[in-house]
C-alpha cells in the first residue's frame, strides 16, 4: 500500500475540509495520508484525534515555511509526527498573525482597486485557517469574473515577484531555514525538504544534506523537474535518506487539479517514517 504524504485543506490554503480528504484517499486506494498544511498546528491535531479514518491512517503533519536568506528563496519543510508542543504552537499562530496582516493590506488596496472586491468574503473563506491566504483573495477576484483564474496572468500581476513585483503583494516575514529545523527538532518531528524545484532549492538541498539536517527529500512532486529528481534519488541513495511522494492536494485552489493519490510514498518509506518518529519520542 501507498501514501499521499503531501495534502492542503481549508486549515490553510486548500478548498477542501480535512475530514473529506481521508475518504478521497480511500477512493484512491491509499492506505495512508499526510494533512500537511502551512504552519498549521490544526493539521497536525486533526490526525492525532483522527488516527484512522474510513480505513486510511493518518500521519499527523504540517508544511512549515521558511526562508533562505543567503539564496532570496522561501522554503518549504515537510514535518512528520511532531508533538503536539507549545513550541509548534507558538510557530503556528505568529505565521498566522503575520499572514493575517500582510494579507489585510493587500485587501486594503484591492478595495480602491476594485469595488467589486470585500475583504469580508475572502475572510469568509478563509474561516477555518485561522489566517489569510492569497487563495482566498484570488477567489474572489474570480467569482466575480476579475481574475483569469487562480494563478494566472491576473495572480502574477497582484501577487507576483518576479520579474515585476505585484502591485499589491505584501509578503509576511519569514524565519530562517536553521530556525525552522530547529524547531522541528525540538518538536522530536521527521523532516523532508518539499518539493526542491518549486523554489529552486537544489542547492540548498546539497548543502543540507550534507550536514545531516534533513531525514529526507519529496521526489515524487508534480513540480519537480526530472533533472532535480533524478539527483534527489541518487543522493537520497548515498545519504541513505526517506523517499516522499505527494500530490500537494489543494483541491480547485490550484491552476491544475491533481486528485488525491496524484503523487505517492511507498509503504517501506512509510514504515522508515514511524520508526524514526517512535525513536526520537523514545528519548
Amino acid at each position: 500500500m501507498a501514501g499521499d504524504l503531501h495534502t492542503h485543506t481549508t486549515f490553510s490554503d486548500g478548498s477542501t475540509p480535512a475530514a473529506k480528504l481521508p475518504f478521497l484517499a480511500r477512493c484512491a486506494g491509499l492506505s495512508h495520508l499526510a494533512i500537511s498544511d502551512h504552519d498549521s498546528i490544526s493539521s497536525v491535531r486533526y490526525a492525532y484525534a483522527h488516527p484512522v479514518q474510513n480505513g486510511v491512517h493518518l500521519i499527523p503533519a504540517t508544511e512549515l515555511t521558511a526562508y533562505d536568506y543567503a539564496r532570496a528563496h522561501r522554503v518549504h519543510l515537510l514535518c512528520y509526527w511532531p508533538d503536539d508542543c507549545m513550541a509548534l504552537e507558538d510557530f503556528s499562530n505568529m505565521m498566522a498573525r503575520r499572514r493575517r496582516e500582510a494579507m489585510l493590506q493587500s485587501c486594503r488596496e484591492l478595495e480602491s482597486l476594485y469595488p467589486q472586491f470585500s475583504t469580508a468574503e475572502a475572510l469568509a473563506y478563509a474561516k477555518g485557517s485561522g489566517t489569510l491566504y492569497k487563495a482566498h483573495i484570488m477567489r474572489v477576484l474570480w467569482q466575480y469574473g476579475l481574475s483569469d483564474g487562480m494563478y494566472n496572468d491576473v495572480y502574477r500581476s497582484l501577487f507576483g515577484l518576479r520579474p515585476v513585483r505585484g502591485k499589491v503583494l505584501h509578503t509576511p516575514r519569514y524565519e530562517p531555514v536553521d530556525t525552522v529545523l530547529d524547531l522541528i527538532r525540538a518538536c522530536r518531528g521527521v523532516v523532508i525538504l518539499a518539493h526542491p524545484s518549486v523554489y529552486h532549492s537544489m542547492e540548498l538541498a546539497r548543502e543540507l544534506i550534507a550536514q545531516g539536517r534533513l531525514d529526507g527529500v519529496e521526489i515524487e512532486h508534480p513540480r519537480n523537474t526530472a533533472e532535480d529528481k533524478a539527483e534527489l534519488t541518487e543522493l537520497a541513495k548515498q545519504y541513505n535518506l526517506i523517499v516522499t511522494g505527494g500530490t500537494d492536494y489543494h483541491g480547485m485552489n490550484a491552476n491544475t487539479p491533481r486528485p488525491v493519490g496524484t503523487c505517492t510514498t511507498s509503504n517501506e518509506q512509510i514504515q522508515r517514517i514511524e520508526a524514526l518518529a517512535r525513536k526520537r519520542k523514545s528519548r
